[in-house]
């Protein structure tokens, strides 16, 4: 009952999206405009820095919530962070009211983290700023730390079989980012520096585009 308990809490609570009950709001579906993702990442090149942004951090908190809710309701089962953790993210990246078409998870998986650790958060939060900055391109920062994540889990904790639960995050997160790595091989990937210079960007991007 515990285990029920702790999947279906998290998956449900993981399954609020609030980039696309917004864009709703404002009359499109996000997950037919900019990059097709129904998360915060693409709510800031559809709607702009503040939704975002606003849409970033509830994703951060709703994760933050599930977990540590479904470590209170479930505290006697073992595995209770790692399955809430891994049912949370699931249920942003498959709404099963959207068809099972929703984000990507990286902001779910910062509050998972945050949830474990706030020190664990805030180190690799400055890591993965290093990373999307070197790089400039955002996907990377979800791709190296949901392989990162379990490994840091694993050692901290001592928990070899939630860790090895958790690359099942890895696995799916990989496979979300498979269109990104396209677009970046072909150009068409929005950079991180989309942020402070927008319209070079886009005109890159439409540069690029033409010429495929």
């Amino acid at each position: 009952m515990d285990l029920f308990n702790c999947i279906t809490i998290s998956y449900l609570i993981g399954c609020i999206n609030p980039a696309y009950f917004i864009a709703r709001i404002k009359g499109f579906d996000i997950r037919e405009s900019g990059s097709g993702n129904a998360g915060g990442s693409n709510a800031l090149i559809t709607m702009g820095r503040l939704i975002g942004v606003f849409c970033m951090i509830f994703d951060i908190f709703k994760a933050y919530f599930a977990v540590m809710l479904a470590g209170k309701l479930c505290g006697s089962f073992t595995y209770a962070y790692v399955v809430s953790t891994v049912s949370c993210i699931f249920g942003h990246i498959f709404p099963f009211y959207l068809r099972f078409r929703g984000g990507k998870g990286l902001a779910c998986l910062g509050g998972c983290v945050f949830a474990y650790s706030p020190i664990v958060f805030v180190i690799m939060l400055s890591a993965e700023a290093v990373i999307a900055l070197v790089t400039d391109y955002i996907c990377f920062v979800p791709l190296t730390a949901s392989v990162a994540y379990p490994v840091v889990y694993g050692c901290l904790s001592h928990d070899v079989p939630g860790a090895i639960l958790l690359t099942s995050v890895t696995l799916v997160m990989f496979a979300k980012h498979r269109e990104n790595i396209g677009r970046i091989k072909n150009g068409t990937e929005i950079k991180l520096s989309y942020l402070w210079h927008g319209e070079d960007e886009m005109e890159r991007i439409k540069k690029n585009s033409e010429n495929k």
